[in-house]
């Protein structure tokens, strides 16, 4: 069985037919799911499939496409839902993206450090957006980030080098279905070199889906197919694979 630690089923791309996807996913081999939020509605709406589907957990944070629109109650919002409801197990996904600038810089650094607050507060590890800004991402965690809270960084795109420091840290780095690109050379690379109990897999659902689905919807069903490309690289079995990373996912999450 998978877990497929990184999909957004609150997503307007899944609402023709969302329950009859979740249903279906226990027969796809696929037991556990981990929805973040992407700003406060979203967070809201991942707290709400989480307890609506058992095997459905949450996470609730800021993207850092949409931190400049925020203020000061919204740090109270996300810990009142992460408070409230035991099925909220991280705070996410939070982080930096300078490929599109959405945010001003300063603003995405502001909301990512006080996000990282929260969750050293409550306990809670941290899901990483980082997306062309690994040098200011990888300062902040290491500055902000208690040692008593875990962090995965998703959909992760730095080199095996700076995956390697970030594991020095105790963070846990997340493959998906990049993986199985013909060009993704480096996140091979970390899928070879990277200890298995470092790694999770996702799919980011509805975004990236892997090879032979690329370019239509994604969905966590095919979290299946970034397993069976760890496992070549590895040169190790799809079921070691499945396991070992659905039990780093289970013990980081507290599930």
């Amino acid at each position: 069985m998978l877990f497929d630690s990184h999909a957004h089923l609150n997503d307007e791309r899944f609402d023709e037919d969302r329950d009859e996807l979740i249903k279906s996913l226990r027969e796809k081999n696929v037991d556990l799911v981990v929805n973040p939020g992407a700003d406060i509605e979203t967070s809201k709406s991942a707290v709400e499939l989480s307890n609506k589907y058992d095997f459905i957990y949450a996470a609730v944070g800021v993207h850092p496409h949409d931190v400049s629109e925020l203020d000061d109650s919204a740090i109270e919002t996300l810990r009142e839902m992460a408070t409230k409801n035991n099925k909220v197990v991280a705070i996410g996904e939070i982080g930096l993206d300078y490929y599109y600038d959405h945010s001003p810089r300063e603003d995405q650094k502001e909301w990512f450090k006080k996000q990282i607050l929260l969750a050293n507060e409550l306990k809670l590890p941290i899901i990483i957006h980082d997306r062309d800004a690994h040098a200011d991402t990888f300062d902040i965690i290491k500055e902000y980030k208690s040692n008593e809270i875990g962090c995965v960084l998703h959909c992760y795109s730095g080199s095996v080098e700076l995956a390697r420091e970030y594991i020095k840290m105790g963070c846990y780095i997340s493959i998906p279905g990049t993986v199985t690109f013909k060009n993704s050379r480096k996140v091979r690379e970390v899928a070879r070199e990277i200890p298995l109990n470092k790694l999770f897999i996702e799919t980011d659902s509805p975004y990236m889906a892997p090879e032979p689905h690329r370019g239509k919807r994604n969905d966590p069903s095919l979290v299946a197919f970034v397993a069976d490309k760890i496992a070549q690289e590895k040169g190790i079995s799809y079921e070691e694979v499945c396991e070992k990373t659905k039990e780093n996912a289970k013990i980081f999450f507290g599930i």
